[in-house]
């Protein structure tokens, strides 16, 4: 209650306080300002908000639990130590302590002790039990760049490691362009023999991060790869039907997805819906409807419009009925949320619908 109470007080300053923590952060320990990006204009809201999203859970421990091992573990890319989280902790404090005046006093201070121990302590114990397995992040060079599109690039890399992951998962990439910058993207390819790794990427505006991968990347560049993340993945122990939405370069997980049922030997019916703004944008038809040539079970429609938010979940309205499918669903933010929509509305429960969190998204950030 007094954590949710600060919250609320903090919500209309939240930017406020964002830069507060930050000042903190580097003017009390300047040493860690070289683990952040030089330019921190979309750094900058992400360590605060996750911290302020699982302060909002704390006493919800199977939402929180997950999501704060996934932060912990994914932080290691960046370097982050034990010792790095009382830097952290003691800025937020400081920060919240400043702006909440009219809830801060002792007690709420102990709360947020309280739960900020909490927090790290599942972070640091999340990254020390992978350390042991997983490297903190692989490096990986560019064996092959196919620019399908004007903005749409497929690069093939090859990690120096083994790097083991799940048809249907997404990872973070850096290029040498733009240190310490990571963006996320999911893998256009179930898990393959040579250990090879295949990522579809659009050059958003002002991307950083998309626009260095398809206008500046070449074989020979070296990136690097985060853990593999998401759990937009195939139940094997079920034979239900699959329904595949895919929007734009969100057709490279359903692609992998496909490939794994096909690797499984299954004959489940998988339909995939893939949408584009143009003809020219279904820039992987052809693999497709190459794919769906090989595998009687599959069927592949493409879809396209300007309106992609309503026009992909609408055709999948048009057929049907998905009542007996699970359905798994990948592209631009506002599809995804539409997408859902759709398909709880024509009846498929919500718990049979796959997806990865929104803001966790493959280049939606750039």
């Amino acid at each position: 209650m007094l954590i949710r109470r600060t919250l609320a007080e903090i919500a209309p300053v939240a930017d406020r306080v964002t830069s507060y923590f930050y000042a903190l952060v580097f003017t009390r320990h300047p040493e860690v300002r070289t683990m952040f990006p030089a330019a921190m204009d979309t750094q900058r809201d992400r360590l605060l908000k996750a911290l302020l999203t699982a302060a909002e859970h704390i006493d919800d421990p199977d939402v929180l639990t997950p999501y704060l091992r996934r932060l912990g573990t994914g932080h290691r890319k960046y370097g982050t130590m034990a010792g790095h989280y009382p830097v952290v902790g003691e800025a937020l404090i400081g920060a919240l302590a400043r702006y909440a005046e009219a809830s801060w006093g002792p007690e709420t201070e102990a709360a947020w002790v309280r739960a900020y121990t909490t927090i790290s302590q599942i972070m640091i114990d999340a990254a020390a039990e992978d350390e042991v397995r997983t490297p903190a992040w692989w490096h990986a060079e560019v064996v092959s760049h196919d620019l399908r599109t004007p903005d749409i690039a497929v690069l093939t890399v090859r990690p120096d490691q083994p790097y083991a992951f799940l048809a249907g998962q997404y990872t973070s990439l850096e290029t040498p362009w733009w240190p310490r910058v990571w963006r996320h993207y999911s893998f256009a390819s179930a898990p393959r023999s040579d250990g090879l790794l295949s990522f579809h990427v659009k050059a958003v505006p002002a991307g950083w991060v998309s626009n260095a991968l398809v206008r500046h990347a070449r074989p020979g560049d070296v990136l690097r790869l985060g853990p593999p993340a998401g759990s937009m993945v195939v139940d094997h122990t079920t034979d239900n039907g699959m329904l595949c939405l895919g929007g734009g370069t969100g057709i490279a997980p359903i692609k992998a997805l496909i490939e794994d049922v096909a690797e499984h030997g299954e004959r489940r019916p998988v339909e995939v819906f893939f949408g584009a703004r143009s003809d020219n944008d279904l820039y992987d038809k052809d693999t497709l409807l190459g794919l769906q040539r090989s595998h009687p079970w599959l069927s592949v429609r493409p879809v396209v419009g300007d309106g992609l938010a309503g026009q992909l979940p609408q055709a999948v309205g048009e057929h049907g009925p998905w009542s007996s499918y699970d359905a798994f669903v990948s592209g631009p933010a506002a599809m995804i949320r539409s997408g859902v929509d759709e398909l709880k509305r024509i009846g498929i429960p919500g718990e049979r619908i796959r997806y990865d969190a929104v803001e966790e998204l493959a280049g939606v950030a750039g």
